[in-house]
């Protein structure tokens, strides 16, 4: 609220940005993190980014909830748990096939 520019570093310190990384590292580094979350299972994935633009209009803190556990319920009943645990448990990585695909 103050107006003064926030730095890389300061960023990084008050949780703004995940990562800070030099200029000739930025694609390899974001493409890690892409593969990271498309490990993630596509229908979470789906309902996190849903979650977060929704939630920067949610009339309240309840509603902004109420969201997440939706999302936390359909993930919950669509099978990727039980996938999520059975690759954990064979340490291996997990396979989810996104509802929409063939």
């Amino acid at each position: 609220m103050s107006g003064r520019f926030i730095d890389a570093q300061r960023a990084l310190r008050v949780g703004l940005v995940s990562d800070v990384v030099p200029e000739d590292q930025l694609a390899t580094t974001g493409r890690a993190l892409a593969d990271e979350m498309l490990a993630a299972s596509p229908l979470g994935l789906r309902l996190t980014k849903e979650g977060l633009n929704l939630a920067l209009a949610a009339g309240s803190l309840e509603a902004a909830i109420a969201l997440e556990d939706r999302g936390q319920v359909l993930c919950a009943s669509a099978g990727y748990f039980e996938e999520g645990i059975a690759a954990f448990r064979e340490r291996r990585p997990p396979v989810f096939r996104d509802e929409g695909a063939p």
